[in-house]
C-alpha cells in the first residue's frame, strides 16, 4: 500500500494553483479575523460556527493538496497486462506504450493517463481514474466554503450585532469595506465556478463519460451499460460504499472489486 504522489513541471500550472491557494489563504486569514473571531469574544456567534469554517478550510485545503500531488493513473512505462485483458489494451500513437481502454495521453503532463477526464491547471494536475474522486471533494468543499463566506459577508452588515471593542487603528478595522468586497467578489467567482464545474462532473461520472470523450465524441463498447444506480457508478469513483467516506479527503482509496480499469489506490 503506497501513496504515489505525482508532480507536474508546468510553470502555468503552478501559477494557476497558486491563484487557488491564494484565495483560499484570503478567505481562512481574513474573514476569522474580521467576522468570526471579534464576534465570537463579544459573544455573538457560538463556538460552532467557528468550529464549522474552520472545518470546512481544511477539508477544502486537504483536497486541494491531495488532488494536485495524487497520481491520476499514470501508465508506467512496462505495464503488466494479464493474458485475458489484452483485447482492452491498444497502443498509444505519441507515447509509443500499451495503454487500457478509455486511457489518454496528456500533452501537459507528457503521459498517458487511465480514464482522463481532463487536465486541469487549477490544480496542475491531470484528473484521471485515481484522483478524480478527490477532485471531485475539492470542487464540493469549494462551494461550502465560498457558500459559508458569501454568508458571513452578508450576515456582516444586515444580521450580526455591531461590534463594541475594535481596535480602530488594527489593518482589518481600517480597511473592513475593501477586504469584504474582495471576499464577496471572490466567493461569488468561485461559489458560481465550482457548481457549475461539480455539476457537470457528476453528470459525466452518472452517464459514464469523461470530459475528454465529450469533446472528442468518442464512443466505446467498453462503457458501463446505462441506467446504473447513482449509488454505484459514484462508488467506484470514491472506491468505497460507504456514503460518509465520500466526503473524507484524509483517507486511502482503494478500487472496487468489480471496477475494469482500476489497478492501483491512491
Amino acid at each position: 500500500m503506497k501513496l504515489r504522489l505525482h508532480f507536474v513541471v508546468d510553470p502555468m500550472g503552478w501559477c494557476c494553483l497558486s491563484v487557488v491557494f491564494g484565495i483560499w489563504l484570503y478567505n481562512t486569514v481574513f474573514i476569522p479575523k474580521l467576522i468570526l473571531l471579534p464576534h465570537y469574544h463579544q459573544g455573538h456567534v457560538p463556538w460552532a460556527l467557528l468550529l464549522c469554517y474552520y472545518g470546512a478550510s481544511l477539508f477544502c485545503l486537504t483536497a486541494l493538496v491531495r488532488a494536485s500531488t495524487a497520481d491520476p493513473g499514470r501508465i508506467p512505462q512496462d505495464p503488466h497486462i494479464p493474458h485475458a485483458e489484452r483485447d482492452g489494451w491498444e497502443l498509444c500513437n505519441k507515447c509509443n506504450l500499451m495503454r487500457p481502454l478509455r486511457s489518454h495521453h496528456c500533452s501537459r503532463c507528457r503521459h498517458c493517463v487511465r480514464r482522463m477526464d481532463h487536465h486541469c491547471p487549477w490544480i496542475n494536475n491531470c484528473v484521471g481514474e485515481d484522483n478524480h474522486w478527490l477532485f471531485l471533494q475539492l470542487c464540493f468543499y469549494t462551494q461550502v466554503l465560498s457558500g459559508f463566506t458569501l454568508l458571513l459577508d452578508f450576515c456582516q452588515y444586515y444580521y450580526l450585532d455591531p461590534l463594541t471593542h475594535t481596535h480602530q487603528d488594527s489593518f482589518c478595522v481600517r480597511h473592513e469595506l475593501a477586504l469584504l468586497r474582495v471576499s464577496t467578489f471572490m466567493g461569488l467567482l468561485m461559489f458560481g465556478g465550482m457548481s457549475s464545474l461539480f455539476y457537470t462532473q457528476l453528470n459525466g461520472i452518472l452517464t459514464d463519460t469523461t470530459t475528454v470523450e465529450k469533446m472528442s465524441f468518442f464512443q466505446t463498447p467498453e462503457r458501463s451499460p446505462g441506467g446504473r444506480p447513482w449509488q454505484v457508478s459514484l462508488s467506484e469513483v470514491f472506491g468505497t460504499h460507504w456514503k460518509l467516506l465520500w466526503f473524507i479527503p484524509f483517507r486511502i482509496r482503494q478500487p472496487l472489486g468489480g471496477a475494469k480499469y482500476t489497478r492501483i489506490h491512491v
